[in-house]
């Protein structure tokens, strides 16, 4: 049996040690203070747990082309330097997503910690 990390787990790590995570406390100041928040949860998901207010939705399989300003596919609010949050079902995924926006040019993306259900269950809490 190995202690080594496995292959995902480590691209995980990279990929989060360049990014400025979200708590989700932070959420609301995020969008008030301009930032576009990118729900990539598959439908399925967001009709059986609910959709994220102040959110956009960009199913993952599109989400570089969307948010790609030279793409000629992307979102009128695309733009390099624009703080982008992306959020998925507990924040794995988003990870993964925001560090290949970065590989890109988008030099703002981050991801939301925990994802959506984190964010929900503080929600919930209050």
């Amino acid at each position: 049996m190995t202690t080594e990390p496995s292959r995902i787990d480590e691209r995980l790590r990279v990929a989060r040690s360049q990014l400025d995570r979200v708590p989700p406390a932070r959420l609301a100041a995020e969008i008030e203070a301009g930032a576009l928040v990118v729900d990539i949860r598959p439908a399925s998901d967001r009709e059986a747990e609910g959709a994220l207010p102040g959110s956009i939705v960009v199913e993952r399989i599109h989400l570089e082309w969307r948010l790609d300003a030279t793409s000629g596919a992307a979102l009128p609010d695309a733009a390099d330097d624009r703080r982008v949050i992306l959020v998925c079902n507990e924040g794995y995924a988003s990870s993964l997503a925001a560090a290949d926006l970065r590989a890109l040019g988008l030099r703002r993306v981050t991801d939301l910690e925990g994802g959506y259900r984190a964010w929900r269950e503080l929600h919930d809490a209050r």
